[in-house]
């Protein structure tokens, strides 16, 4: 079972890595005035996404709920460590939509924007890391 909680740590370090990142591209992205700027930033935000956040993100979800059914663990504490992952799941899913709209050239919002938006993850790797680990309910 530690092997089981070391990948999921490793996994979620992972994906908060990308959840952190993704955002700052996005402002570089934002203040960019070149196109060849721009399609770097494009590359660089896609190849974040799919090979390092979405794949971390999953082994995340499945080695948490592997624990989850092998520890049988409970209490308020868990439920809402849940709800605050289900938070992330949609800034992920949030994320992927600023991707597109970079994408195909939509971006409507600055960099101010961006960087308010990317402290939100922070945030919410204080609160479940606080009540995985001292469990306040």
């Amino acid at each position: 079972m530690l092997w089981l909680k070391a990948l999921h740590l490793i996994a979620m370090v992972c994906w908060f890595a990308g959840l952190l990142y993704l955002p700052r591209l996005f402002v570089y992205h934002a203040q960019a005035e070149d196109e060849t700027s721009r399609a770097r930033f494009i590359v660089m935000e896609q190849k974040l996404f799919w090979r390092i956040m979405t794949p971390s993100a999953a082994l995340t979800l499945i080695s948490g709920l592997w624990l989850w059914g092998v520890t049988h663990v409970g209490g308020h504490w868990l439920w809402w460590k849940l709800v605050l992952v289900a938070a992330l799941i949609l800034y992920h899913g949030w994320c992927w939509r600023r991707l597109q709209d970079f994408r195909h050239a939509r971006n409507r919002y600055g960099h101010r924007y961006y960087r308010i938006a990317n402290e939100l993850p922070a945030v919410l790797l204080v609160g479940i890391v606080v009540l995985a680990v001292v469990k306040p309910f």
